[in-house]
């Protein structure tokens, strides 16, 4: 076995072995805990949310909807309501996403009521201290009034107000933006005679886990914070890990922030999230209720005194939507919330998945097609390593020249493997070639194949971003299969996931495999008998193993073939070698004797 197939099969094994083994080998971050806050949250008896009846995880008392006052929701980006019973943003639907890519599609829903399955809601309150009782402070069973405004939209707000009957009267103002912004501003002002003592908060509260989670750990679903510059994730097994017993008080993670951030739940393609006022100072925490098997995510604020006479104000905002580039990064780089593009799940890789994805976007904004984009993206790619491919394709074809020294010099050694190892080195030595090279091209794919997977996964710019034809869903495994003749056949294709699903694949696959075989065959089979079958059937596992991922990457691994075989035969050409292609295929007819 010659040197050059040597280091060809073993990039080749490697990649394979890379591509099946990746995802036990990058599990996701782990936050470390600080040991000292649960004992100190369990002494803050100023707050005293995780008692507040309805708002800390209880279940609010049953309520019918016809009989729960709403107020209506809309912008372009965002419809739903919110329930005056409590003053929760529980309803929110997404206009512009479908639950799938047929545009008569029931919209995602992503806020739901309090009172239903699935409940997931944000909620903004005050906490009792002092002289104060939890009934001298809104809760979720508080009903409000409307004092201003019919309709939340960009351009009406609303104000929330509701008198506790002893002096203190409290107002929310909500105002909403074009995309996915709420700003919420409480008052509270005291006309009573004695100060009052009380402490701001803000919750999202999530009853279960989401009813599609995917619980695939290339993509954190959970909760997700940003502290004073530090992102944090933690999954939803994560947060019920804090729980010791279903009897004691729910345990929970706090995290300081004296700077600025943001906490919430994060989806793979939406999130909510509380952002506080920048420089405000706020206690982060997760927390869960192990008996009412509710997850909550919390900012609590330092508690305040309210002179008689004298009011308070503090404003909060609340993230609600889809996780759009474009849309954290203005929110990040116009607003001020901290790294807000960092909710996107860039992964370990973020300094190659980052760049892929903006060259990707950017693309896709020229051309206005999501599968071309990804095209343009393999030859861009190709371009920028084609220095490094080049040395190595040209160190291939130097090679093959040096084949028949190399067969000479076997013959010479016999079985003495280390006096050949030390003539073929002095070989190398004198035609200036490295063995190595040819593991370079394959090396150097392995790292941009596993970014634009990741890109290509978690990104929404992809969900549901169509190529041509029956390609609606760049983000899906191929939606053809041998299984009904690619659609020429009157019935459905195997559910994607499903053991036939994998058997019977798409035509992308195939294209795969053949482009894969193809480049191969710029080769002659290797002698070696164990060596040439690996060779042989290499191709076509690796058609079966990536038929399932999604069609946007292998439409990149096609590509990237064909742009990989095109500039081998150029260079090998270049360097006086002609690849006999058809005679490595077998097609070409023996010469007679």
């Amino acid at each position: 076995m010659d040197d050059q197939n040597k280091n060809l099969l073993l990039a080749t094994a490697l990649s394979f072995l890379v591509i099946l083994v990746w995802f036990v080998m990058f599990p996701p971050d782990v936050p470390v805990e600080d040991p000292n806050a649960p004992a100190r949250i369990q002494a803050d008896a100023v707050t005293g949310i995780p008692a507040v009846p309805g708002v800390a995880g209880e279940a609010p008392a049953a309520d019918p909807a016809p009989q729960t006052p709403r107020l209506e929701i809309s912008n372009a980006r965002v419809n739903g309501s919110i329930s005056l019973l409590g003053g929760r943003i529980d309803e929110l639907r997404l206009i512009k996403y479908g639950v799938t890519y047929d545009d008569n599609a029931e919209r995602v829903r992503l806020l739901r009521p309090a009172d239903g399955s699935h409940a997931y809601y944000a909620l903004f309150g005050w906490a009792p201290g002092g002289a104060l009782g939890f009934e001298d402070v809104p809760s979720a069973n508080t009903t409000w009034s409307l004092a201003e405004g019919t309709t939340l939209t960009p351009e009406t707000p609303v104000t929330l107000e509701w008198d506790n009957g002893k002096g203190l009267v409290f107002q929310r103002r909500v105002s909403l933006d074009e995309d996915y912004m709420f700003t919420v501003t409480q008052t509270v002002r005291n006309a009573g005679a004695e100060p009052a003592r009380l402490a701001p908060y803000g919750l999202v509260a999530r009853h279960g886990t989401p009813p599609d989670l995917e619980n695939f750990f290339i993509s954190h679903e959970g909760a997700i914070q940003m502290a004073d510059g530090k992102l944090s994730e933690d999954d939803y097994g994560d947060i019920q890990d804090f729980a010791v017993s279903e009897t004691e008080r729910a345990p929970m993670r706090v995290t300081e922030v004296t700077q600025g951030g943001w906490i919430g739940f994060g989806d793979k393609y939406w999130m909510t999230a509380l952002i506080p006022s920048a420089g405000t100072p706020f206690r982060a925490v997760q927390k869960y209720f192990p008996g009412r098997d509710v997850f909550q995510t919390e900012t609590r604020f330092d508690p305040v005194i309210v002179e008689p006479g004298q009011s308070y104000e503090i404003t909060s905002r609340l993230f609600a939507g889809a996780k759009e580039w474009e849309t954290l990064r203005a929110y990040q780089n116009e607003s001020g919330v901290t790294k807000f593009v960092d909710a996107i799940d860039w992964g370990w890789f973020f300094y190659l998945t980052k760049p892929i994805f903006m060259l990707l976007h950017w693309l896709n904004a020229q051309i206005g097609n999501m599968g071309w984009a990804i095209l343009a993206l393999t030859l861009i790619l190709k371009a920028l390593v084609l220095p490094l491919a080049y040395k190595s394709y040209v160190s291939m074809a130097r090679m093959k020249e040096l084949q028949p020294e190399m067969e000479a010099l076997k013959e010479r050694a016999g079985d003495d493997r280390q006096k050949l190892q030390q003539e073929m080195m002095k070989l190398y030595r004198d035609k200036k070639v490295n063995p190595a090279a040819g593991c370079l091209p394959i090396l150097i794919q392995i790292p941009i194949f596993f970014s634009l997977y990741k890109v290509i996964f978690v990104t929404i710019e992809l969900r549901h971003a169509p190529f041509f034809g029956v390609f609606q869903d760049l983000s899906a495994p191929d939606p053809t299969s041998i299984f009904n003749a690619f659609g020429f056949l009157p019935w459905a294709a195997p559910t994607p996931g499903s053991l036939l699903a994998l058997i019977f694949i798409g035509v992308l696959p195939i294209l795969l495999g053949l482009t894969m075989w193809l480049q191969m065959k710029l080769n002659p089979a290797p002698t070696d008998p164990v060596q040439k079958q690996i060779f042989a059937w290499m191709p076509w596992v690796f058609m079966f193993i990536l038929g399932g991922f999604a069609s946007g990457l292998v439409i990149y691994w096609i590509a990237n073939n064909v742009i990989t075989f095109t500039q081998q035969y150029a260079i090998m050409r270049s360097h006086g070698h002609k690849p006999d292609l058809f005679g490595n295929m077998g097609l070409k007819k023996k010469p007679a004797k």
